[in-house]
């Protein structure tokens, strides 16, 4: 098991936010864990975070499909931030439009962090691989 210290799931699907959380536990050991119904409530909250000069998440799990910010906002917004360290954010999507690969990629070539792309459900032999420290 790894350590990580703080993880924010992003998806305003209670099933999958549930789903997730449970396979965490098998992989990684202590830290916290944060759920955000939208990207609105995630970027404020990391906003809020780093004005206190505390721990940023270290693994993002990220829908693109969500009321109020939806993932694509979120990340407009997230790789603008001025933050000390890498993060690790897993799009995961049920989506198989090819417009949001091209978004990710946009994404992924924009931004210093480690953005992957993955398709729901997220199967357990995947989450060990995903939830790696950026």
């Amino acid at each position: 098991m790894r350590e990580i210290n703080s993880i924010y799931i992003i998806d305003d699907d209670p099933i999958t936010v549930f789903g997730i959380k449970k396979m965490l536990g098998s992989v990684v050991h202590g830290g916290v864990v944060h759920s955000f119904a939208n990207g609105k409530l995630a970027i404020d909250a990391i906003r809020d975070t780093t004005s206190k000069n505390a721990e940023i998440p270290e693994v993002i799990f990220l829908d693109i499909n969500m009321p109020i910010m939806d993932g694509w906002q979120f990340l407009e917004e997230f790789i603008q931030l001025s933050l000390p360290q890498k993060v690790r954010i897993n799009i995961i999507t049920s989506s198989i439009d090819s417009a949001d690969i091209e978004k990710w990629e946009h994404y992924r070539l924009r931004s210093k962090h480690v953005i992957t792309f993955n398709n729901k459900p997220i199967k357990k032999e995947k989450i060990d691989r995903i939830t790696k420290v950026a």
